[in-house]
């Protein structure tokens, strides 16, 4: 047995040890009470027919009943046991791969809910494993193209045309961004981190106060409307990842949107943050689409990955949020599950 740790045979065993001591203890108490016996008659000089109830009504009933009944409860629990053994063996025997589950079929009713709470632990590992896997399948697909981009500029004999080299890094840096991101999700999603409780409002301001320049030299403009009033809408997660998603949906909508347009950001009322562009509108069903890995809309650039809104979803569904679509009045929403604060938090 290892040290610090019983057995259910030990326990099964200590129980009807306990069992036992009390029947003798229950039988040698009635003996006495009956014959009128007392702990003194036993030394006494008269003492041997005190011994010979003693044998005939406590030592042989132990023998002919107790000892029997150990042995067949020994039995019985070596039985009851034995599907577990077999099973424990089957596992050692069985190769590690994908979908494994603990066979559960002979084994007593009482050890089921362990056993599928194990097999449900291997589904989400599997689950885990599955998500790992496409993260590298994202990585190798989007990584592809421009570094072989990048190997025919400088194998080329021809000068290197450095503006374009220098779009390519630039595309690049921001793959790497989004798988990067990804990559948080997922382990995230794995392993959940500590969440904290901050503002929409202020996370909305942040991030419009980042991407001013950047939309600014690309023609465009950004407004961020005022909040509603009081209370603010906060929300219990992770600041840094709905501030990605936030951002996501920005560079979406200044793509989308004519030189000169408007890009407006808003938080509220409730629990939502809200990108408004002044392209054609995205449908619902386009949004599902475009949720898809590696989906581009027709108006998307050549600098996106496909992952954007990909991302954006997987932020909101570990969030418990959504991600919601109105073509009609061209705007994307992010819609949290919150309580009302009295004040503003990170």
């Amino acid at each position: 047995m290892t040290a610090g740790r019983s057995s259910i045979r030990a326990r099964l065993s200590l129980g009807l040890g306990i069992i036992c001591a009390f029947a003798v203890a229950t039988l040698v108490f009635t003996l006495f009470w009956e014959y009128d016996i007392t702990p003194g008659d036993l030394a006494g000089p008269d003492h041997s027919a005190a011994w010979r109830e003693v044998r005939d009504h406590v030592i042989l009933p132990i023998l002919v009943l107790i000892v029997p009944t150990l042995i067949a409860t020994t039995w019985v629990i070596d039985r009851a046991l034995r599907p577990l053994a077999r099973s424990a063996r089957a596992i050692a025997t069985t190769p590690a791969q994908r979908g494994l589950r603990l066979p559960h079929e002979e084994l007593p009713v009482e050890v089921a809910p362990f056993v599928g709470s194990i097999n449900d632990l291997l589904a989400r590992l599997d689950s885990a494993a599955a998500r790992q896997e496409a993260f590298a399948a994202d990585v190798a697909h989007e990584l592809r193209t421009p570094l072989a981009i990048m190997a025919m500029q400088l194998d080329s004999p021809d000068p290197i045309d450095r503006a374009h080299l220098r779009r390519e890094i630039t595309a690049m840096h921001r793959l790497v961004e989004q798988l990067l991101l990804m990559a948080q999700i997922e382990a995230e999603a794995a392993t959940p981190q500590p969440a904290q409780r901050f503002s929409l409002a202020a996370v909305a301001e942040d991030v419009v106060a980042a991407l001013a320049p950047q939309v600014i030299a690309l023609g465009r403009e950004i407004a961020l409307e005022e909040p509603p009033a009081r209370p603010l809408a906060t929300v219990v997660g992770h600041r840094e990842a709905v501030a990605a998603a936030l951002r996501n949906l920005v560079e979406n909508a200044v793509r989308v949107t004519p030189p000169g347009g408007l890009v407006r950001v808003a938080a509220g009322p409730g629990a939502c943050l809200h990108v408004t562009d002044e392209g054609p509108g995205l449908s619902a069903e386009a949004l599902a689409r475009l949720t898809r890995r590696h989906a581009r809309a027709d108006h998307a650039s050549r600098d996106g990955a496909g992952l954007g809104l990909n991302i954006v979803e997987r932020i909101m569904a570990a969030h418990g949020g959504t991600l919601r679509s109105d073509a009609e009045r061209r705007t994307l929403t992010l819609r949290f599950p919150y309580t009302p604060s009295s004040g503003s938090t990170g």
